[in-house]
């Protein structure tokens, strides 16, 4: 039995429940999942729905016969297979500890991604990568060659027919040209310090002002540096007895899960963007189940 997933946003009003409830009952889908959300800043409305289809309906089926009740409501909505994995293109330099995490979690199937390739401008993961059968494409970026290295990016993500670019600790600074065409499709991890202790060291410059909470957050990448919409973010408290080492180690741990975590949240489709923040269902019963443990 299909299992599908319908995505919602609108303005709110009533009846949109209850409209889209009706049009799955009539077209033999039963709802397993459920969640919803309106904005009372902004009057919008969200809204993610999990279903089989138990007669057999596909989705080219419903999506055109809901057309007609998007339209009375002005909705944005699409329909997709859970069963579907994305395929990613993932983007590193130096630090692998992001990419590590994601290789042994998409290998035991805990995220339901396929990586189409991954891509540096350094050789330092040619190995590990190619060693998984993963494509590895090193793409040197200089200040020079800036808009061919970002075109020859963009012909692997095409090529490769990704659906979103993860930036595991890719310490290149995209343009707005690039940023702007996969709106909604990168998404980045750093440290969550900023805006307090930027350019290099954080971690250092976190030591010595003794700060007591480290963390990460995971965003959508968009022209404004650091500055996108946040889908993910997580701390860990340290003390006076931590080095600036070993805040560097936690951080590290602490923008693994986080990463991760943004990843399975938007590759699920429970992530809505809303304005400069976002909407971020929770986990459908079953969607952290790994393939295998180990």
């Amino acid at each position: 039995m299909d299992t599908f997933a319908l995505r919602v946003t609108c303005l709110s009003r009533r009846g949109i429940v209850a409209a889209i409830a009706v049009f799955l009952a009539d077209h033999g889908c039963n709802i397993t999942d459920s969640a919803q959300f309106d904005d009372a800043d902004t009057g919008m409305f969200f809204m993610r729905v999990s279903f089989q289809s138990e007669q057999g309906k596909t989705l080219d089926a419903l999506t055109q016969a809901f057309g007609a009740l998007a339209a009375d409501f002005d909705m944005t909505f699409d329909f997709f297979d859970e069963a579907i994995k994305p395929k990613v293109v993932i983007m590193v330099s130096r630090f692998g500890h992001c990419l590590n995490d994601l290789l042994y979690r998409w290998r035991i199937g805990a995220l339901p991604i396929e990586i189409a390739a991954v891509v540096s401008n350094h050789m330092d993961y040619q190995k590990v990568v190619v060693n998984h059968d993963i494509p590895f494409h090193c793409i040197k970026v200089t200040k020079e060659n800036k808009p061919e290295a970002e075109a020859r990016i963009m012909q692997v993500v095409d090529d490769s027919g990704a659906d979103l670019i993860v930036l595991a600790r890719y310490m290149q600074i995209l343009s707005d040209q690039m940023c702007k065409q996969m709106s909604g499709r990168i998404i980045n991890i750093h440290h969550s310090f900023l805006p307090s202790f930027k350019g290099a060291n954080p971690y250092k410059q976190a030591f010595e002002r003794g700060v007591k909470l480290i963390g990460a957050t995971s965003h959508y990448v968009t022209a404004d540096l650091d500055e996108g919409p946040i889908i993910e973010q997580d701390t860990i408290r340290v003390t006076h007895a931590q080095s600036a080492n070993d805040y560097v180690s936690l951080g590290r741990d602490v923008e693994a899960q986080v990463l991760a975590r943004a990843i399975h949240a938007h590759v699920h489709g429970r992530v809505f963007i809303n304005g400069n923040k976002t909407v971020v269902f929770p986990a459908s019963p079953g969607s952290y189940t790994s393939e295998r443990m180990g």
